[in-house]
């Protein structure tokens, strides 16, 4: 009874000796950062660095890892006292130091430590890592801690904000095949030329130089589209107008759309366009209007995901297809190719 007794008392000892241990113990310092937005049209976008449960924080030092063709540093701030150190921006790194001044006591408690500013240069998804903080107390005894915190901001163009295309177009914009007009405008209702959508699939598909043929005498030696038509030709994927003529600055229009991305699924999937099972147009009330030698290609599109119509009982295959859809056909035939 009496060793019962005993270790009842030792037991209960190191449970009131545990939470007395808890309780004593500090909170440990946390730091987080937040970004003021994730999507805008805004070029300029903030990221603040918070800590909560500081215990000491004299001066500090703040690196972040970025790419300095995406983003540019315009400013930083911050509330405590003191002197700060501009920005430096070297190679990928953005560094931000900021120190009290004088026999003081150092920060304690929860904090805004610092706001940065940066610019995205260009429409698409820029990265930014917090990759280090170092941080001196009163009596300058340093501690470094790596946050490992990533966050990512992506620059829309001004018109195609509330567009039914935007996710399209900037997943494209990211993976560097649709550009826009310039850093603000897409243009997403303007007509796709036929040496543009080329240009398209053949960044999409990645295709290689060919044989180097060229047939169409409307396709110049230098012009921006000799390469692409090159090589679109060389993979079956483009043909002309007429024996030798490729219109490259025609816009497209819907239908020889079809035709393209039914060659490139063909090109991509390495088997010949003519093996392809096309679908059916009649669904469409305009199915009549269709040219003969798209029949196939439209009725393939469209059963394949490809494409769809203007409305749902339109395909619309004489009007000219804009860079918005552009965008949206390409997406759709890099993830059939998966």
């Amino acid at each position: 009874m009496l060793r019962k007794s005993l270790i009842i008392a030792l037991f209960c000892t190191l449970c009131t000796s545990a939470w007395l241990a808890s309780a004593s113990a500090e909170t440990a310092s946390d730091f987080k950062m937040k970004a003021s937005s994730n999507e805008s049209s805004d070029a300029t976008f903030t990221v603040t660095v918070k800590g909560s449960s500081i215990k000491d924080l004299y001066a500090y030092e703040l690196k972040f890892k970025a790419d300095p063709d995406e983003l540019e540093v315009v400013k930083a701030e911050t509330k405590i006292k003191g002197y700060s150190v501009s920005p430096i921006v070297k190679n990928n790194e953005v560094i931000f130091a900021h120190t009290k001044i004088g026999n003081v006591e150092g920060e304690k408690g929860d904090m805004d430590i610092a706001t940065i500013t940066f610019k995205a240069k260009k429409a698409g998804t820029a990265k930014l890592e917090w990759t280090s903080l170092k941080m001196l107390d009163k009596n300058l005894k340093d501690q470094v801690i790596v946050p490992g915190l990533t966050t990512s901001y992506m620059k829309i163009f001004k018109d195609i904000a509330g567009h039914w295309a935007k996710a399209d177009i900037m997943q494209m914009v990211d993976q560097k095949i649709v550009e826009g007009m310039d850093s603000d405008r897409f243009a997403p209702n303007n007509n796709v030329t036929r040496a543009q959508f080329a240009a398209l699939i053949t960044r999409a598909l990645d295709l290689k130089e060919g044989d180097g043929r060229n047939p169409f005498s409307d396709v110049k030696a230098g012009a921006w589209y000799e390469d692409t038509v090159k090589r679109a030709y060389s993979a079956g994927i483009i043909s002309g107008v007429s024996t030798n003529a490729f219109a490259p600055d025609q816009s497209i229009t819907r239908e020889e759309m079809s035709a393209m991305l039914m060659r490139a699924k063909a090109a991509a999937q390495g088997v010949k366009a003519d093996d392809l099972q096309g679908g059916s147009s009649a669904v469409f009330k305009d199915a009549g209007k269709i040219s003969a030698w798209a029949q196939k290609s439209v009725g393939f599109a469209v059963s394949s995901g490809l494409m769809k119509g203007r409305t749902e009982t339109t395909f619309a295959p004489k009007e000219h297809a804009t860079r918005a859809e552009s965008a949206v056909v390409i997406k759709r035939l890099l993830s059939a190719a998966k």
